[in-house]
């Protein structure tokens, strides 16, 4: 694989109104005594495209080893989400007009397509299928729309472009099952509250039978781990630098992305991958539209993300407080990642 450039940086001409999601996440992380970026801005057009790219390279592992577990499985998983909903209701299969069809819901869908393989799964079911693909990524969701709409005609498309951590959610009421996904190790971007309120969150729209599919990384050596977080093309690095120049472009911001390094560490106490931009020197980064200057010390670093890595263990402890109790986990051959299938707790 060539070695991956990032387009020149574009000063902007003219500021566009500042998000108020945005400005409050930066004015509240880049004024804290340890500088902090929440993950989710990460996720503009940009930052969506080099994400995906990032899942194809050969030190990340985790979305081609979820994949080959949805390959193997989806078939079951979906068989499985069917039969918790008739423990639950003592509903039988989705009848010839429509009612009790199993829908599908996604938080942080991206351009679904880990998820084309649930729901061709889904449709040798039961044929027409509706899907609620949740993301923050506009550009993710209609490129999700067009690929299924040509692939999957039989699905039927109920997108959102929303922030599912920070926006309220429309999720229309079923007259069926609901499998909820939240695949990708996703739920890894989060401390323990954070991830814990997400699935209580999810948890308070779902029904007694409905079911969650949640995908983990797992732990294992620590230069495995590493490596998916530094690659050799650096693409990894681009989609960290990335989120300083969407501050540039969104908020007016001053950053020279020139002067910030990508750094990714395993802190084992932890159990978690974390990610910086370190400042290569002394400086002050100035947003107008807050009307901040934020002080650098050379080697100073914001904080932009952490990837959690789980146990089998620590999986269930998470679901059981979120509101869900395991009912199946499906895992690879060298056991590097772990889908679990969870059913709402009474």
């Amino acid at each position: 694989m060539s070695t991956f450039s990032a387009p020149p940086e574009t000063p902007a001409t003219a500021l566009a109104p500042a998000n108020s999601a945005i400005a409050a996440a930066v004015r509240e992380g880049l004024t804290a005594p340890r500088k902090s970026l929440p993950a989710w801005l990460f996720y503009d057009a940009e930052g969506s495209r080099l994400f995906e790219q990032i899942t194809l390279l050969p030190e990340y592992y985790l979305t081609r080893t979820e994949r080959a577990i949805f390959q193997a499985e989806a078939d079951r998983i979906i068989a499985a989400a069917f039969q918790s909903w008739h423990q639950a209701t003592g509903d039988g299969q989705p009848t010839p007009d429509g009612a009790g069809r199993l829908r599908l819901l996604e938080l942080g869908a991206g351009t679904a397509t880990k998820t084309g393989i649930l729901l061709a799964a889904a449709v040798r079911a039961q044929g027409e299928t509706e899907y609620l693909p949740i993301d923050v990524s506009e550009s993710a969701i209609a490129e999700a729309c067009l690929t299924l709409t040509e692939t999957l005609p039989q699905v039927n498309l109920q997108p959102q472009v929303a922030n599912y951590v920070t926006d309220d959610l429309a999720i229309a009421l079923h007259d069926g099952p609901t499998l909820a996904l939240y695949i990708g190790s996703s739920i890894g971007n989060f401390g323990h509250d954070e991830a814990v309120a997400i699935l209580r969150n999810l948890r308070a729209q779902l029904r007694p039978g409905d079911t969650l599919l949640l995908g983990t990384d797992l732990v294992k050596d620590t230069a495995i781990l590493e490596a998916a977080y530094c690659d050799a093309d650096r693409v990894t690095e681009a989609f960290n630098l990335n989120m300083l120049r969407r501050l540039n472009r969104e908020l007016g911001a001053g950053f020279d992305l020139s002067t910030f390094r990508h750094v990714a560490r395993y802190n084992r106490e932890a159990s978690r991958i974390e990610m910086h931009l370190r400042s290569t020197r002394t400086q002050q980064v100035s947003i107008p539209s807050l009307n901040l200057s934020i002080p650098f010390q050379a080697g100073e670093s914001i904080h932009t993300e952490n990837s959690y890595k789980f146990t089998p263990d620590s999986i269930r402890h998470l679901l059981r407080e979120g509101g869900f109790a395991v009912t199946h986990t499906y895992t690879d051959p060298q056991n590097y990642f772990a889908v679990t299938l969870a059913t709402v707790a009474a």
